[in-house]
């Protein structure tokens, strides 16, 4: 099992690879001492990975927390068998997000992390529920899914919304981060400029929904349906991913939706209000 130590932390990657997660998802162990130690993102239930999580927390003097980032599948999978292992409390940003969670943790909740404290931020959008965390003194944050070491994340709506997803960004922005250590992908050393970056993919990715919709606009049948628009901006990706694609797309619409300057007519077609 792949476990590297970083800083103040160990982080175990789970054995859960795929198109989404990419090399599987990072978990991460740290804390320690008198208060012992906290795991975030336990993944899998696969009984050699937890035991490489229980172990890099015996190391800390033994775990005494699980924190989830957010309820997805590939965050939660070992979380209730490493419980039931461990007789420890599961932590999450709300029991709508994740029923099995035994507290929840509110915005700037301080969690003790051995000589430092560990400090909740709220980050919406990739999931309704998206917790990030941050080390105060090394100033590490703990991402989850709302940056990746490579590439971008998906946003799908109904749990995922784009706008709060940019509030989360821009609310990053104003934080003094050394590094970010995303749940999927390596750890991201220029987090301002990749902040930056992210929130600008996104503003593109609008810009080309808006034109791809302004080139219709005087068509006698109103609006593009999203495969269509999918077809015109992603054309340089794999036909595989874009069902997916069209999950982002939707995303964007819905946030120019909410800002009147698009609307969604018969048959699912979508176009530009005047």
């Amino acid at each position: 099992m792949q476990e590297i130590t970083y800083k103040s932390c160990s982080i175990i990657l789970a054995p859960n690879p795929s198109v989404m997660t990419g090399p599987g998802t990072n978990t991460i162990v740290l804390g320690g001492g008198i208060e012992g130690a906290t795991v975030v993102d336990p993944a899998v239930d696969q009984r050699e990975y937890l035991e490489t999580v229980i172990h890099a927390g015996a190391a800390r003097g033994c775990i005494r927390r699980i924190l989830i980032t957010h309820g997805h599948a590939d965050h939660i999978g070992g979380a209730l068998a490493l419980r039931e292992m461990l007789g420890v409390h599961i932590y999450a940003a709300s029991r709508r997000g994740l029923p099995f969670a035994d507290c929840e943790l509110p915005d700037g909740m301080l969690i003790p992390a051995g000589d430092e404290c560990l400090r909740v931020i709220a980050t919406p959008g990739h999931r309704f529920d998206h917790l990030s965390f941050l080390l105060e003194e090394s100033r590490t944050l703990i991402a989850g899914d709302l940056l990746a070491g490579t590439g971008t994340v998906v946003i799908i709506p109904p749990e995922g919304n784009l706008q709060e997803y940019l509030a989360s960004l821009h609310r990053l922005q104003q934080l003094d981060l050394n590094e970010i250590i995303p749940a999927h992908g390596p750890i991201i050393k220029d987090p301002q400029q990749r902040l930056a970056d992210y929130i600008a993919h996104r503003l593109e990715r609008e810009q080309q929904i808006l034109t791809t919709l302004q080139q219709v606009a005087a068509t006698i049948e109103p609006g593009m349906t999203i495969p269509a628009i999918v077809q015109q901006i992603y054309h340089d990706i794999d036909p595989q991913l874009h069902m997916m694609a069209g999950k982002s797309v939707l995303a964007h619409l819905l946030k120019l939706e909410g800002e009147g300057r698009v609307k969604c007519h018969e048959h699912e077609r979508w176009s530009l209000l005047p």
